[in-house]
C-alpha cells in the first residue's frame, strides 16, 4: 500500500471539503486560470474539494493606457505545471485520479507558429486596442444578425475585431501564426502535445454558431481566416485524444486519466455555485462580474443586451457580463479617501440617504448591456459637499444597478428566476454588497459560503462523464438577504438617473 506524503496545504481549514481517505473515487484534478492567478485542486466524485490538495500561483495582466491587457501564455503554462507538480506529488493518488479539467478566463487569444510555439502574447478579454477594427466590422456586418447566429455582439472583448487588428497592425506576426487558439488550448498543446477547442470556450470567442456548433462563416471571412486555422472542436463530455505518454511519466497520478477540452470560467462559476438550470441566477462578483442562467435548450432569440453561449447540443449559458466589479472596488481603495474609521463595508451597509452621486462604473469599458467597449467611468451629481463615502456609495450603487440591467433582460428571456446566488471574491471581501444587490434586483440574494466555486464547477463538468451516477454534495449557502421594501423607490430613482446619464454619455 502506498504511503501518503504531506498535502500542499496541510493547514487547509476549508469547511466544505473531505479528507483524502474519505474521498469518493474517481477524483478529478480541476485547473483554473483567472485574472489574478492560476490554481488547481482535487475534487472527489461528489464534487467536494479534497482537503489540502490545492494550490494557487498569483499573476496579473500587463495593462497600459492604450487598452493593452495581456499575459505571457508560457508563464501560465509553467504556473499550471507547477500546480500539478505540487498537488499530485502524493503517491497515494496513483490510480485514483480519472480526469483533468481546465477552465480559463474567457475570450483569450494566442497565435501559434508552425513549431507549436506562441508567436504572440495572450490577449485577454479586457484588451480594447481593436476599437477601430470593431467600428469597421460594425459598418460591414449586420450586427443583429451576428448576435442571433453566434449569441454574441460585436465587441472588443471578442475575437473578430482583435484578429483583424493583429492582421492590420502586425502583418509579420499574422503571417507567422498558423493557428489561433485560446490560452487553455495553448496550455494543452504545450503539456499534452495536442489540443481541442472546447465548445464552451469557442462560444466565448463570439465566432461560434450557437445552433450548429461550427465556426461562423461570415465572421471567419471578415477575419480572413478559415476553420482550418483553429483547433478541432470538442464538447465538454469528449476527452482529448492522443495525449502524449510523457504526461504520465511526469505525473504518475495521471496515468490513464482523461483530459477534457478547456471551458470558459463563467460556465464553471455557474455550475460550481449551484446554477444548474434556469431557476437559479448566479451573480459572479470577481475582478469582473456577470449574471447568468443555465438553459437546457437553445433559445430562438437572444436579447440585444445579453450573450448566449453554446455548451453542447442541449445546453447554453445565457447572461451578461460586467468588466469592473472587484476592479471597481480596487479603484475605490486606491483612489478615494473615506472618512476616518470608515471602510467600504461600512459604506455598503449604510441605509439609503437621498440621491447619491451617479456613477457609470465602466473603468475598462462596458460589455452588457450596451456593449460600448470604449466607454469609461462617468461621475455625475458630485458637489463640493460630497464626501469620499458619498462617491464610494455611488460606485457601489452603480455596480448594483449594472447587475440589475442585466437581470431584467435575463428574466424576460429565461422566465422566472426563483433563486439568486452570489459568488466570487468581491462578495466575500465586502459581504455587505449582497444587500445592495438584493435591493437593486428586488430579489433575495444568498451567498455561496465556500471559496473556489469556479474550480468546483470545472470538476463537476468532468464528473458528468466520469461519474454520472454519483450523487453530488450540496455546498453550504449563507442566509438570504431580503430586499428592504423601503429602499425600492431609492433604487428606482437611482436607476432612472443612471439611464439618463448613460444615454447622454455613452449612447442608447
Amino acid at each position: 500500500m502506498s504511503h501518503h506524503s504531506t498535502p500542499p496545504r496541510p493547514d487547509d481549514g476549508a469547511a466544505f471539503s473531505v479528507e483524502l481517505q474519505d474521498a469518493v473515487d474517481p477524483l478529478v484534478m480541476a485547473l483554473d486560470v483567472g485574472s489574478t492567478g492560476s490554481r488547481g485542486g482535487l475534487h472527489d466524485a461528489t464534487g467536494t474539494p479534497v482537503r489540502g490538495y490545492r494550490h494557487k500561483i498569483e499573476h496579473e495582466f500587463s495593462t497600459a493606457a492604450d487598452g493593452t491587457s495581456v499575459i505571457d501564455p508560457d508563464q501560465v503554462t509553467d504556473e499550471l505545471s507547477a500546480v500539478l507538480d505540487l498537488v499530485l506529488a502524493d503517491p497515494a493518488l496513483v490510480g485514483r485520479v480519472a480526469g483533468v479539467a481546465l477552465d480559463t478566463f474567457a475570450s483569450s487569444l494566442v497565435g501559434v507558429g508552425a513549431d507549436g510555439a506562441a508567436v504572440t502574447t495572450c490577449f485577454t478579454y479586457a484588451d480594447s486596442r481593436c476599437a477601430e477594427q470593431l467600428a469597421g466590422l460594425r459598418e460591414e456586418l449586420d450586427e443583429p444578425a451576428a448576435l442571433q447566429r453566434t449569441g454574441a455582439r460585436l465587441h472588443t472583448s471578442y475575437l473578430a475585431p482583435r484578429l483583424r487588428w493583429i492582421r492590420e497592425t502586425d502583418p509579420g506576426t499574422w503571417e507567422r501564426a498558423r493557428r489561433w487558439m485560446s490560452l487553455g488550448e495553448y496550455v494543452h498543446l504545450r503539456l499534452l502535445g495536442t489540443a481541442r477547442a472546447g465548445t464552451a470556450t469557442a462560444a466565448w470567442t463570439g465566432m461560434l454558431d450557437r445552433r450548429t456548433g461550427r465556426w461562423d462563416e461570415p465572421l471567419l471571412l471578415a477575419c480572413g481566416l478559415g476553420a482550418e486555422h483553429f483547433n478541432p472542436l470538442a464538447d465538454p463530455h469528449e476527452p482529448i485524444p492522443g495525449v502524449a505518454g510523457s504526461v504520465a511519466e511526469r505525473w504518475p497520478a495521471l496515468e490513464g486519466a482523461a483530459w477534457f477540452a478547456p471551458v470558459a470560467d463563467g460556465l464553471s462559476a455557474n455550475l460550481g455555485s449551484g446554477g444548474t438550470d434556469a431557476s437559479t441566477m448566479v451573480v459572479s462578483t470577481a475582478t469582473s462580474g456577470a449574471a447568468r442562467v443555465l438553459l437546457h435548450r437553445i433559445p430562438e432569440r437572444v436579447p440585444t443586451g445579453l450573450w448566449c453561449y453554446r455548451i453542447d447540443a442541449q445546453r447554453c449559458l445565457l447572461g451578461g457580463a460586467l468588466n469592473d466589479v472587484g476592479r471597481a472596488l480596487d479603484w475605490l481603495e486606491r483612489t478615494v479617501i473615506l472618512p476616518e474609521g470608515t471602510t467600504l463595508a461600512d459604506v455598503a451597509a449604510a441605509d439609503v440617504a437621498g440621491p447619491t452621486p451617479v456613477v457609470l462604473p465602466f473603468f475598462t469599458g462596458e460589455r452588457s448591456t450596451g456593449w460600448a467597449g470604449g466607454a469609461r467611468a462617468v461621475l455625475a451629481g458630485v458637489s463640493a459637499s460630497s464626501t469620499g463615502a458619498d462617491l464610494a456609495r455611488g460606485v457601489l450603487e452603480g455596480v448594483a444597478i449594472s447587475y440589475a440591467r442585466v437581470a431584467e433582460q435575463l428574466e424576460d428571456a429565461a422566465g422566472g428566476v426563483d433563486r439568486v446566488v452570489a459568488s466570487g471574491s468581491a462578495s466575500q471581501d465586502v459581504p455587505e454588497l449582497l444587500q445592495l444587490l438584493a435591493d437593486a434586483l428586488g430579489k433575495p440574494v444568498a451567498r455561496a459560503e465556500f471559496k473556489r466555486a469556479t474550480l468546483r464547477g470545472t470538476a463537476l463538468l468532468a464528473l458528468e462523464t466520469l461519474a454520472p451516477d454519483v450523487e453530488r454534495a450540496r455546498p453550504p449557502y449563507g442566509p438570504e438577504h431580503e430586499p428592504v421594501p423601503g429602499r425600492a423607490e431609492h433604487y428606482r430613482a437611482a436607476r432612472a438617473r443612471f439611464e439618463e446619464l448613460y444615454e447622454g454619455a455613452v449612447g442608447p
